[in-house]
């Protein structure tokens, strides 16, 4: 057995040939060469041996397996002894302690060969273990990083569910220990940028730096190309602009100033206009850029419309109710799984919370005017937050055809649903009996004489006229849904499960 500092002789057989495999070694120490495997690979060449490279616990970590005397690499490992040499049954083997960054325990390099170890194969050996010790370091180091941005980044996501679900407490109290005062405020603006899954790493860290840290930044869980952020900061929006501006498939959608209470809703919008962005060459939109249809109603009436169709949910406990309506907020506007992966939870429970909101409503959710009715109460309980001059309890309970009857939203829906009348297809018609159908493209089709993929391609070609997503259900078809209510095409919903015609109905839609 030897030490280290006699296995870290400098005496070569030549300095030639000393050279030509240094420099092969140091290669490997090149950004573009810095590869364990590889090095050992070289080893096993340049020295005609087999080498093995394994913990203290013997899993192999590079190299091919090699059976070797437990008590021997306990030594090793140890640090009681830095390396060894013997000769067993005509092999001779050279073992090599090899540092690890703390507390991994010391590695052994094994180099086995049929030929005596001479002067020039020790320093070989003796450099190689240098460079694996340097590799090892680095890419124990690099690990460390990626599971500490790894930690960071889940731990992002879970403010963002906290905040989904107006737990703003807990939310702040999370971020406090790594990021202070991020969410020392009320509101915020949440946005959701758009580029494919594989340049969406990149981009999260684009974002990071181009909010300089200021705003919350999270790899959705559901869309594997969207990033998300909620930015304080009113700066955030002309930042996130900037760094989509002149690249291409790069979107970005904005919310308006909300709450963080209501960050659930906030995203909501920020994906609506998203949507938005997608067909301007400008590729970004907000929210409040466009006219929405509760904007177009009388505000005292709309609230207490409001309030009386969410009004089973007021006995439930603030932390349930605030459950509730933020799961079926996301829930009517993506599907259960992707509401599920938001939140946090898992796929049943999302059901199992819109299943309770539709008992308690007493409504059907399988119909598109419905939830385009409920999606439009749970915008307007946000939006009106505080109750507008002239809300309170009147004669009557309110109803939703008096919201839809203004002279206002009258000429919104007529402009709106008009872009569909050019062109030989009737778009139009499809489009509302493909609603009327629950948004079924087999049933519409049975109605309409024609088959399903035509009626799916009628309704994916009305989406860039009406500049609004269609098939992927959510806020922008609520709106349409809403256009056609407006216009008299389609059925006033039933809510709270009442006949319309019976005069003690607590809701007369």
């Amino acid at each position: 057995m030897a030490g280290r500092d006699d296995g870290r002789r400098q005496r070569t057989s030549g300095a030639g040939g000393q050279a030509e495999w240094a420099e092969e070694l140091l290669e490997h120490l090149r950004p573009a060469g810095r590869d364990l495997h590889r090095v050992v690979a070289w080893l096993a060449g340049t020295a005609h041996a087999a080498v093995s490279l394994q913990d203290a616990a013997g899993h192999l970590l590079a190299g091919t397996p090699t059976p070797l005397d437990e008590g021997l690499v306990a030594n090793i490992t140890s640090g009681r002894i830095a390396s060894a040499a013997l000769e067993d049954r005509g092999r001779h083997l050279r073992l090599v302690r090899v540092e690890r960054s703390h507390p991994a325990p010391a590695a052994v390099l094994a180099v086995m060969r049929e030929s005596p170890f001479d002067r020039r194969v020790s320093d070989i050996v003796t450099h190689a273990a240098q460079v694996v010790e340097l590799l090892l370091a680095g890419h124990e180091s690099t690990a460390a990083g990626h599971r500490l941005r790894r930690a960071t980044s889940d731990l992002r996501l879970a403010i963002l569910q906290l905040l989904m679900v107006e737990d703003t407490v807990s939310a702040r109290r999370v971020a406090a220990g790594l990021w202070p005062g991020l969410l020392d405020t009320d509101t915020a603006c949440v946005y959701v940028v758009e580029s494919s899954p594989a340049e969406r790493d990149r981009l999260a860290e684009e974002c990071l730096s181009a909010t300089g840290e200021g705003a919350l930044v999270v790899r959705c869980p559901a869309m594997d190309g969207h990033v998300i952020v909620l930015a304080p900061r009113d700066t955030a929006g002309q930042e996130l602009r900037s760094l989509v501006g002149g690249r291409s498939g790069v979107f970005v959608g904005g919310s308006a100033r909300q709450a963080l209470a209501r960050t659930a809703a906030a995203y909501g919008q920020a994906v609506s206009a998203l949507a938005v962005a997608r067909f301007r060459p400008e590729k970004a939109a907000l929210y409040a850029e466009r006219t929405r249809p509760e904007r177009l109603m009388d505000p005292a009436a709309l609230h207490d419309w409001t309030a009386h169709v969410l009004s089973p949910l007021d006995t439930l406990s603030h932390h349930t109710r605030a459950e509730l309506l933020a799961t079926t907020r996301l829930g009517l506007e993506f599907t259960a799984v992707n509401t599920a992966k938001v939140l946090g939870v898992s796929r049943n429970t999302v059901r199992a919370r819109m299943d309770r909101v539709e008992g308690l409503l007493r409504t059907d959710f399988a119909d598109l005017t419905v939830r385009a009715a409920v999606h439009l109460a749970l915008n307007a309980q946000i939006g009106l937050a505080e109750p507008p001059a002239g809300a309170g309890p009147r004669p009557g309970a309110a109803r939703l055809t008096d919201l839809l009857s203004t002279t206002a939203l009258r000429a919104w829906a007529v402009e709106l649903l008009g872009r569909l009348d050019p062109g030989g297809r009737d778009l139009r018609r499809t489009l509302r009996t493909w609603i009327a159908a629950g948004g079924n493209a087999e049933r519409a089709a049975q109605q309409l004489g024609m088959h399903a993929q035509t009626v799916r391609e009628h309704v994916r070609s009305a989406e860039p006229v009406l500049e609004r997503e269609l098939l992927a259900a959510g806020g922008d078809l609520y709106e349409v849904v809403l256009a056609h209510l407006v216009a008299g095409d389609l059925d006033q919903p039933l809510l709270h499960g009442t006949n319309p015609c019976h005069p003690d109905s607590p809701v007369h839609e």
